[in-house]
């Protein structure tokens, strides 16, 4: 783990959830404010207080949705989706540098054992 903050740090990101909100946002498009919580696995406190510090930078938008005014949809904004594009290539690059030590077979076998914990986590979460 601490690879992976270096790495993230080394992109200007302060907080490992910051770039984990605009990573989220950036692959799946815009979502709710708590079910990027789930996603990024912070609290409903603390997931409302990493948007806001988003926002306030201005790197992603809140606005509540057309279909449900109860609903508050969280956006990336044209500079937000500028850094994250960047930041997440620098961050993947430096992932295949550690990953290089593996052959293509080793990294599948991997991948795949992580695939088969997380779904076997979700099981038993539920």
């Amino acid at each position: 783990m601490h690879y992976d903050q270096k790495s993230i740090a080394r992109q200007g990101f302060a907080s490992l959830s910051d770039f984990a909100v605009l990573e989220v946002l950036l692959h799946k498009g815009a979502l709710p404010v708590n079910t990027i919580g789930e996603k990024v696995l912070l609290t409903s406190g603390s997931i409302t207080t990493a948007v806001q510090r988003l926002e306030k930078k201005g790197l992603v938008r809140r606005e509540r949705s057309e279909g449900d005014a109860r609903v508050v949809l969280v956006y990336l904004t044209d500079e937000g989706r500028s850094l994250i594009e960047k930041a997440f290539r620098a961050h993947a690059d430096s992932l295949d540098e550690l990953f290089a030590e593996f052959t293509d077979q080793e990294r599948a076998q991997f991948a795949g054992l992580m695939r088969k914990l997380g779904q076997r986590g979700a099981a038993l979460s539920n």
